[in-house]
């Protein structure tokens, strides 16, 4: 890498990072804005019904109205998504240590349907 590319490259990176961070600013004032949750949907790649998690209900099992196949995760709590009715380890229909953990920020397929969840106490 040239010198030239090498500082505009930096100069570049600072003014997006110090951009994210205007916006991040003036995007939520101090404990006035929520972060969007966490969102299940019944079809792969978000699509099909949406179904929004109450992280309000943590360490309480929820089930979902329809399985789930897809999340999109903007939340500060972790929520466990299992593949059995009661919050019940498993792959569909068997007893095990299967669950899947969604993260405060993330996205994706589920690798079996959801049918309950329980939300993680951070």
């Amino acid at each position: 890498m040239t010198t030239k590319f090498t500082k505009y490259a930096a100069v570049a990176g600072g003014v997006l990072a110090s951009g994210l961070l205007m916006v991040g600013a003036a995007g939520s004032p101090a404990g006035a804005a929520e972060l969007p949750g966490v969102t299940f949907y019944t079809g792969a790649n978000a699509t099909g019904s949406a179904i929004k998690a109450d992280l309000g209900k943590v360490g309480v099992c929820q089930e979902f109205t329809a399985p789930v196949r897809s999340f999109r995760a903007i939340a500060d709590r972790s929520v466990e998504v299992y593949f059995n009715a009661g919050c019940r380890p498993g792959a569909p229909g068997t007893n095990g240590d299967v669950f899947t953990v969604v993260g405060s920020l993330n996205f994706g397929d589920l690798p079996y349907p959801g049918v309950s969840y329980r939300v993680r106490a951070n």
